[in-house]
């Protein structure tokens, strides 16, 4: 089985500066992903681990973590309107290109979420494998608020009402629902044929991590994430 892993790092970062290369417990970000990526890749498959960037900088940081890359994302897949899967099928066909093969599994390593480790990976891939009409596998993690229940949206008339109309009257209660928390997806290669736009299909699974995990979108995020590191309050080895 040919796979291939990639981690995508814009330079571009208006929530926390810099994201991808600032230092968390005394690594860059982007040094995580890179060696989740190299770990998964000493399975038994033929993978090969690819860099998305449009930064000179991250790659000459990523280089210094054993990554290196020719690939330099087109300045239309790295602006703030470009959508991930379009990000992901550009770097597909030029890795398809470049090795002259065809890749069965598209792994992609979110550098924003790295609150995985191997585990994670070869259980949620296991899960994929299994179900072969499946197009996709993402992580998810138990939510702090659920649409049944405690979550609400405006009417046109001004007032509120529930995001998902519900008799529930306890959050124990309500419909089960999952916090997709962006560390990482499988695709098919067939997901990508489909032309599809949305990580989120008629044919996705969901795996649901057993531990911490979240993606980092503002610097009080980044604050909480270096005191789980620094404290040692992570309950599972990364």
């Amino acid at each position: 089985m040919n796979v291939l892993i990639t981690i995508c790092a814009r330079g571009g970062s208006k929530g926390i500066p810099e994201k991808n290369i600032k230092k968390l417990f005394g690594k860059p970000l982007i040094d995580y992903s890179i060696k989740h990526a190299m770990e998964f890749a000493l399975l038994p498959y033929d993978i090969d681990i690819s860099l998305s960037t449009d930064s000179h900088e991250i790659k000459k940081v990523a280089e210094i973590s054993g990554l290196y890359t020719d690939y330099l994302r087109p300045r239309h897949l790295a602006s703030d309107s470009a959508g991930k899967i379009e990000v992901l099928e550009h770097i597909l066909k030029y890795e398809e290109k470049r090795h002259e093969k065809k890749y069965d599994i598209l792994l992609d390593l979110d550098v924003t979420s790295p609150l995985r480790n191997i585990d994670d990976l070869k259980e949620a891939l296991k899960i994929f494998l299994e179900n072969k009409e499946a197009l996709n596998i993402f992580s998810v993690s138990q939510p702090h608020k659920n649409p049944y229940f405690n979550v609400v949206e405006s009417k046109d008339d001004g007032y509120c009402k529930l995001v998902k109309q519900s008799n529930t009257f306890s959050r124990q209660s309500a419909p089960k629902v999952y916090d997709m928390n962006a560390s990482f997806y499988f695709y098919r290669r067939s997901f990508f044929e489909q032309k599809l736009k949305s990580s989120i299909t008629n044919k996705s699974l969901f795996f649901l991590m057993d531990h911490i995990c979240f993606d980092l979108d503002e610097s009080l995020d980044f604050d909480f994430m270096e005191y789980l590191f620094s404290a040692n309050k992570l309950d599972f080895k990364i």
